[in-house]
């Protein structure tokens, strides 16, 4: 079976079932995974699917698109955990004693809130009602919360009340998450109006994305950030060196743990 014949079988896979993992396509024709991933990619690339770490879904009508993207903010809390717990642990090391932090909302950020709790004489702001209720058990750190509008999937406030209570704030660290990037694009999210992290990134000197592997190569509406406004992105090891290139080449610290 060459090539262009396996790849058209996953396809048909795929409206059978609507999702396929890496290990059983590999397994049934018996080529390696690295070979299953890049069939995988290039059928992303013409539109067919939508990769995940490990496996692939098929890409589905628009009216079926939004329930999946909402789908998705509701689970993606406990998608990739172990990975997520990885970085995050990874990008604390990056905080000292004394630090102002801007934590963005999000489920890596979250994990990350779990991990600064365990440290002293920090600054921690925030628009995650989440990681300010986790923050709040430890005395020793300074926590502020912007206020806003909540949106309910993420427990996180938005709007122009909340960008404007970081009027006049200089963060050392900014940590933000995404639902996608893209070496051209940016950090993208799925939801409209997502403006609040720019105004995060404008008030600090460093700004470091944390995101699993899962994100690279997705594209969401919105565009969160520019690359050109990120310091350092976090990951695991499961990104391809092609993207790890894509982001280097640019001048982006990229650390894979």
């Amino acid at each position: 079976m060459n090539a262009s014949e396996r790849r058209q079988q996953i396809v048909e896979l795929l409206n059978m079932k609507g999702t396929v993992l890496v290990s059983d396509l590999s397994e049934q024709f018996n080529v390696s995974e690295v070979t299953t991933r890049t069939d995988l990619r290039l059928l992303e690339k013409q539109g067919v699917l939508t990769r995940f770490h490990g496996g692939a879904t098929k890409i589905m009508n628009n009216g079926d698109l939004k329930s999946f993207k909402e789908l998705q903010l509701e689970e993606r809390y406990q998608r990739f955990i172990e990975a997520k717990k990885r970085i995050a642990i990874e990008a604390v090391k990056h905080v000292k004693e004394g630090d102002t932090i801007i934590l963005d909302s999000g489920s890596t950020t979250m994990l990350i809130a779990e991990e600064l709790v365990k440290l002293k004489h920090i600054t921690v702001i925030t628009n995650s009602l989440t990681s300010a209720f986790i923050l709040s058990d430890n005395s020793d750190i300074m926590l502020f919360m912007c206020g806003g509008t909540l949106r309910h999937k993420t427990r996180s406030f938005h709007g122009k009340i909340a960008e404007q209570s970081l009027a006049g704030i200089s963060a050392d660290i900014l940590f933000v998450g995404a639902d996608g990037i893209d070496a051209e694009r940016g950090i993208t999210t799925f939801n409209e109006g997502y403006t609040i992290s720019s105004v995060m990134a404008n008030a600090a000197k460093n700004v470091i994305a944390v995101l699993d592997s899962s994100k690279f190569g997705r594209n969401g509406i919105n565009v969160v950030l520019p690359l050109s406004q990120l310091n350092t992105i976090i990951t695991d090891t499961d990104v391809d060196s092609s993207c790890k290139q894509e982001f280097v080449a640019k001048g982006i610290k990229l650390i894979a743990v």
